[in-house]
């Protein structure tokens, strides 16, 4: 699978999984570290683990293992490294808070059917 197909994939199961406001940022051109964010929100914390829960175990299906969880329980975000993708899940307070549509605003954005 290509990394575009792995951020399609994630939000796929995030949009099957009830997740809203996915936002599909390609970041190729303007970092180095990663080609895709893959960005949502959860109704709460708890869907924001279970979000979290269904991206990991998809992922390792499809022998992209996570490298590693930043955020903690009751943090209202958590980011997921797989290396070239990044998952951020957020609840909607702490979306707005970090604003990172905005930060990465002057990117490519991949449109999302949910």
């Amino acid at each position: 699978m290509t990394n575009k197909e792995y951020a399609l994939l994630a939000a796929k199961v995030l949009s099957d999984k009830k997740a809203r406001d996915i936002v599909i940022i390609d970041i190729q051109e303007k970092a180095t570290f990663a080609d895709y964010f893959v960005i949502c929100s959860g109704s709460s914390e708890r869907q924001v683990l279970s979000l979290a829960d269904d991206v990991e175990e998809l992922f390792m299906e499809n022998n992209l293992p996570v490298r590693s969880v930043e955020g903690k329980h009751g943090s209202g975000w958590l980011l997921m490294d797989f290396g070239d993708i990044i998952v951020n899940i957020f609840t909607d307070e702490m979306r707005e808070r970090y604003g990172i549509e905005k930060v990465w605003g002057d990117c490519r954005f991949i449109e999302v059917e949910e």
